[in-house]
């Protein structure tokens, strides 16, 4: 008895058929959400930038280095001393 093996190319016209439009939902037709793909531990907070000069930047890095803290505590640091010279509560 001889068994007749399949055709790769019969085997490659069928994988490639498309199949049923229901099936399938094309990737651009989903819905996407950006932001439930990057949650961090900074929900709910705010962005605070601003420009300066290169030098600034710089120094402050340093400064984080110096004393073994982040850009962030030092910046935190600063506006709650700023809010308290201006008589608001240090909420940063």
């Amino acid at each position: 008895m001889t068994i007749k093996k399949p055709s790769l190319s019969a085997a490659l016209r069928e994988a490639s058929r498309p199949t049923a439009a229901a099936d399938i939902e094309p990737e651009k037709n989903k819905p996407h959400d950006a932001a439930s793909e990057r949650r961090t531990g900074r929900d709910g907070l705010k962005t605070i930038g601003g420009f300066f000069d290169p030098a600034v930047s710089k120094q402050l890095r340093i400064m984080a280095v110096e004393h073994d803290s982040t850009v962030q505590d030092l910046l935190s640091e600063a506006l709650n001393d700023l809010f308290v010279k201006h008589g608001k509560s240090p909420i940063a």
